[in-house]
C-alpha cells in the first residue's frame, strides 16, 4: 500500500494543502493520502515534533510522512529524507526531524540540488515529488547522497533525583490539559509509595486512571496512552484555570524513609 502521511502548519483555509495533495496525486494517483494535521502553530517546530513522535509509530511500517513546517526559513539547511524506525520522513533540515526520537536515525539523505526548485512553495515543488516516488517505490537514496548529521533541536528534558522529578509541560491540548514530558516508567521506578505532585498552587497526592476519576471541576493527573504524565481539571480548562503554560514547571516530590 502506498501510503502517506501529511503534517504542516499550512491551515486549512488556504489552496495550499490541496495544492501539495494534487501533486502528489498526479505523480501516482493510487496513492493513499492521511492528514496528521494542518493545525501545527505557525512555525512551531517543537509543535509539530511532538504531534509526529506522538503517533508515527502507529502507521504501518514504510510509510512515508511528508513534513512541511516552516520549510522557507532561513533556519533550514536543505530538504532531507530519513528512515527511523522502518519509516521514511521526508521534510525540511531545521530540527523538526531530529525531535521524532533520541537517537539518530539509521539513513539520513541530503537531497541533490537537482531535485530541488528556486520555489517560495517547496512543500509541493520539492517535498510532494519526492514523497510520492518514495511511497512508489523508490529510495531516498534515489533523489541525493548520505549526511552525516542532520540539524537537530534539543527536547526539553526531566531532572530525577531519589527525592524529585522535576518536568515541564510540553503541551497544552485542545482542552487546555496539561501534557508533561514526565514518563510513567521513570515515576513507577522512583515511587516509594508515597508522593505529592505539585503545580500552581495545587497539591495531588495520587495518580488517576482518567479524567473521569475525579468530580467536575477537581484537577486530575494521570499517565496518558503516551505514558506521559498529564495534568488538568475535569471538564474545565486546565490551561485557562490553574495558569499553566508551555513549560510550566511539575514536580514530583517523593517522601522517602530517613
Amino acid at each position: 500500500m502506498a501510503l502517506v502521511t501529511f503534517i504542516s502548519d499550512f491551515g486549512e483555509g488556504d489552496y495550499y494543502v490541496p495544492a501539495v495533495k494534487a501533486k502528489m496525486l498526479s505523480i501516482n494517483p493510487q496513492l493513499n493520502i492521511v492528514d496528521i494535521s494542518h493545525q501545527i502553530n505557525t512555525y512551531d517546530i517543537a509543535h509539530a515534533g511532538f504531534i509526529l513522535r506522538s503517533v508515527f509509530r502507529d502507521f504501518p511500517k514504510g510509510t512515508v510522512h511528508l513534513v512541511a513546517i516552516n520549510g522557507t526559513s532561513n533556519m533550514t539547511d536543505g530538504f532531507i529524507g530519513i528512515k527511523l524506525e522502518e519509516h521514511i520522513f521526508i521534510g525540511p533540515n531545521n530540527g523538526v526531524l531530529s525531535l521524532l526520537a533520541d537517537y539518530d536515525p539509521g539513513i539520513i539523505v541530503q537531497f541533490a540540488d537537482i531535485h530541488l526548485k528556486d520555489s517560495t512553495f517547496p512543500a509541493k515543488d520539492v517535498l510532494a515529488p519526492i514523497a510520492a516516488k518514495v511511497a512508489s517505490g523508490a529510495a531516498i537514496h534515489d533523489f541525493g547522497g548520505p549526511l552525516m548529521q542532520m540539524k537537530k533541536m534539543m527536547s526539553r528534558q526531566f531532572k530525577a533525583t531519589k527525592k524529585q522529578i522535576v518536568g515541564h509541560v510540553v503541551r497544552v491540548d485542545n482542552y487546555g490539559n496539561l501534557i508533561t514530558n514526565i514518563t510513567k516508567e521513570v515515576f513507577e521506578k522512583l515511587n516509594p509509595g508515597k508522593f505529592t505532585i505539585e503545580f500552581s498552587r495545587e497539591v495531588l497526592t495520587r495518580i488517576n486512571k482518567s479524567y473521569d476519576n475525579v468530580e467536575a471541576g477537581d484537577c486530575f493527573a494521570f499517565f496518558n496512552s503516551l505514558e506521559l504524565l498529564e495534568i488538568g481539571i475535569n471538564h474545565g480548562n486546565g490551561s485557562e484555570l490553574l495558569g499553566l503554560r508551555l513549560d510550566t514547571p511539575i514536580y514530583i516530590n517523593f517522601e522517602t524513609a530517613e
